[in-house]
């Protein structure tokens, strides 16, 4: 397995890391993570067609791109990868094909044949897709032991439009998988959040999807605005800092789901909260939050046992905005922790995918860090 790293940077390659000598014409997948007024244009697409003439082309737009352990904005990484014995098959399904999001996430495991399947990562609009949805239909058809991950397109702050594309300029509405087929494959991943939970548990008594109305019978956002104090004034751009707690009743593990906006006093979420699940409200700690990324790093350690070759971190949009001018030390604490020599790539996304347990069902993730490693062991 060889990797090989780019940064696209006003309007050039400004930034190549090819230490393996890795031939662009033998390169199998190139998966690229940028601002949407970069990837969106047809030149671009074009540009890399040239550049990476062979190879599976996964786009996604960002909030926030990482190139090593450093945090850009403005940008495209770029991760070029060939195997020696190992493959991929990928597929991509657009959302206005399908009634819901569950079956649009059935129909793209479905698409990937299952004999061999090790891993499928996913990268989906941020916007269009109900993403608790699309990981049921995704675990619909998950073959036992095969993990899946990967995220949400971003758009910066903007919430505006976010593009995915496979083999073409990304678009709205789409959602492609990458299957990843091999027994020399040696994966890990982890997926966490570092936030402070405070207050009594709670239940949802009324919500439809992701939208919240009653929290123990009581508005819910009226109960919210009181544990918020003097930040209930600057909602809904506080609720960054006051994410919920999810716990489902028929699953001990919890999910953080943020706020996206308040609307006719109903609270809008990136992701379903179930009536009869579990609540509680959370806080941000900015030394806990880094410190979530060095215990992802190590989860995932502890789950290989030879160097990690590539490791993608995908955290949230959230995340960036809340640590502010810490948001670099991220993937600083994940470079310290992995060996120097591993690949670093990643994005910052409107939501997360990622197990719960090891190489147990995908689940959506708000507000977490989340980290999938991979390697070729020959």
């Amino acid at each position: 397995m060889k990797v090989a790293k780019l940064l696209f940077i006003n309007g050039d390659f400004k930034s190549e890391r090819n230490e393996e000598k890795l031939d662009y014409h033998e390169v199998q997948l190139v998966i690229g993570f940028g601002t949407r007024n970069i990837i969106e244009k047809e030149d671009f697409f074009i540009l890399l067609k040239k550049k990476f003439p062979n190879a599976e082309i996964a786009l996604s737009s960002s909030s926030g791109e990482i190139f090593c352990n450093e945090v850009y904005d403005g940008t495209v990484v770029l991760t070029a990868i060939s195997f020696s014995t190992s493959f991929i098959k990928t597929s991509q399904i657009d959302i206005e094909n399908f009634s819901d999001s569950y079956d649009a996430g059935k129909k793209l495991i479905e698409n990937l044949p299952s004999e061999g399947l090790r891993w499928v990562f996913i990268l989906s609009d941020g916007n269009k897709v109900n993403g608790s949805q699309l990981v049921h239909g995704l675990n619909a058809s998950r073959p036992e032991k095969v993990l899946i991950s990967g995220g949400l397109a971003g758009d910066g702050d903007k919430f505006e439009k976010t593009v995915v594309g496979l083999n073409q300029v990304p678009q709205p509405n789409k959602i492609l998988a990458v299957g990843f087929y091999g027994e020399h494959l040696e994966l890990s991943h982890s997926s966490i959040g570092g936030w402070e939970s405070f207050g009594l548990e709670r239940i949802v008594t009324k919500s439809q999807n992701n939208l919240l109305y009653e929290i123990d019978n009581k508005n819910a956002l009226d109960l919210y605005k009181k544990y918020l104090g003097k930040y209930a004034e600057e909602l809904p751009g506080s609720a960054l800092l006051f994410p919920l707690s999810l716990k489902l009743s028929r699953d001990p593990s919890s999910v953080v789901r943020t706020i996206l906006s308040i609307k006719d006093d109903t609270m809008i979420f990136a992701g379903d909260l179930p009536e009869g699940s579990k609540v509680r409200f959370m806080k941000a700690n900015m030394d806990r939050l880094i410190d979530a990324a060095n215990d992802a790093a190590n989860e995932c350690l502890r789950m290989t046992r030879h160097n990690i070759k590539l490791g993608i971190i995908i955290s949230c949009v959230g995340r960036k905005i809340v640590l502010g001018d810490r948001v670099y030390e991220e993937a600083d604490i994940v470079r310290d922790v992995f060996k120097s020599d591993t690949v670093l790539t990643g994005f910052y996304s409107y939501g997360e995918l990622s197990p719960l347990s090891p190489f147990g069902n995908c689940a959506l993730h708000n507000q977490t860090i989340t980290i999938t490693t991979v390697n070729e062991i020959e």
